[in-house]
């Protein structure tokens, strides 16, 4: 027990109980069906599992790096998605207090139980946020990008999605091209987004960039990086 973070196994007791009271079986089958049949379910709606979270944790003392990794790592043991749901709600809500001691968990849930759904949060809401705010974990970023696990690339691509001005464009667009050759969908779509998103700071950047790499980027990519800015 002396290893366990103070406040952590209180954490996941609440959370756990919370999102079994919460359960909706008759929900499940659904909730599973749109996830591919991926993972189980216990069939509480966004919602409802938000506000489940809120009110089981409202009394408890806030987590540091430590707690915060260790009631992850917990949640992301549980079979049913909704506790993988519950972890990157309970990190991204106090995502101030990781830092870069953070992201070899996150590496370690983004290739554990890998989907799109948690992928996307962790890129985006937990990793982005740290490696803006530390910008000498570009080079973990590198790694990532040249990784053979899908799922770890697709998060480099997509980390800064939401830096709007601040977006690293060189960065961006040379990861684009190292990356236009996969096959994947999930790799596709996701060099698409990333342009995309980029695209609402500076969309004659992503129309340039388009254009020079029209061979080279998939018809997929292309079509959803200039889908609100057109060619």
């Amino acid at each position: 027990m002396s290893d366990i973070p103070a406040g952590a196994a209180a954490h996941v007791a609440a959370i756990r109980a919370a999102l079994a009271a919460a359960a909706d079986p008759a929900a499940a089958p659904a909730m599973r069906a749109y996830m591919r049949d991926q993972f189980p379910f216990l069939g509480v709606s966004a919602p409802r599992r938000t506000a489940a979270l809120r009110a089981a944790v409202a009394d408890l003392p806030p987590l540091d790096e430590a707690g915060l990794a260790w009631c992850a790592r917990r949640l992301w043991d549980e079979p049913e998605r909704e506790h993988q749901y519950a972890a990157l709600w309970l990190v991204r809500r106090r995502i101030r207090a990781v830092g870069p001691g953070f992201l070899p968990v996150a590496e370690e849930l983004i290739t554990t139980k890998p989907w799109w759904d948690t992928v996307d949060e962790l890129a985006q809401n937990i990793v982005g946020p740290i490696v803006l705010a530390h910008p000498e974990e570009r080079a973990r970023m590198d790694r990532w990008l040249g990784s053979g696990d899908l799922w770890l690339a697709r998060s480099a691509v997509l980390h800064q999605n939401k830096w709007k001005g601040r977006t690293d464009a060189d960065w961006l667009f040379a990861a684009c091209t190292a990356r236009s050759g996969d096959r994947d969908f999930f790799m596709r779509k996701a060099i698409g987004w990333a342009l995309r998103e980029y695209a609402r700071t500076d969309p004659d950047a992503v129309r340039r960039y388009v254009a020079a790499h029209h061979d080279q980027l998939s018809a997929l990519s292309r079509t959803e990086a200039l889908r609100r800015i057109g060619a």
